[in-house]
């Protein structure tokens, strides 16, 4: 009888009591670091539901601070789930907007929210 072991490298991942566990993918990893951070999906559900600017996110999101928003603006648009545009006026500001990759994901997160 074959036997179907882990690579060796695999091998040392797996917890001995799970042999047909298989490991995270480190997209997936990367992607709940990101999302599992405080006010992250907060954020993208209310750029989703017609929020553009810093003041509009932050009416959607009681409670959060200016610099955890700003924080997590930063980390989204890194991520690619928002696109932030300059706007010049007086005074110039900016404007958040969904990318495809964040349209996608904020269907998963409205799906979240009829769930619960």
């Amino acid at each position: 009888m074959r036997s179907l072991a882990w690579p060796s490298s695999q091998r040392e991942r797996v917890s001995p009591r799970c042999r047909s566990c298989r490991p995270v993918p480190a997209e997936v990893r990367a992607a709940a670091d990101l999302l599992e951070r405080r006010w992250t999906l907060g954020t993208i559900y209310a750029c989703s539901s017609g929020a553009e600017r810093f003041n509009e996110l932050r009416q959607s999101l009681p409670g959060v601070s200016p610099t955890t928003l700003a924080e997590r603006l930063e980390q989204l648009e890194a991520a690619g789930i928002l696109d932030r545009r300059l706007v010049s006026g007086r005074p110039p500001y900016a404007e958040y907007r969904l990318t495809p990759k964040g349209k996608r994901l904020a269907l998963v997160i409205g799906g979240l929210a009829e769930s619960a």
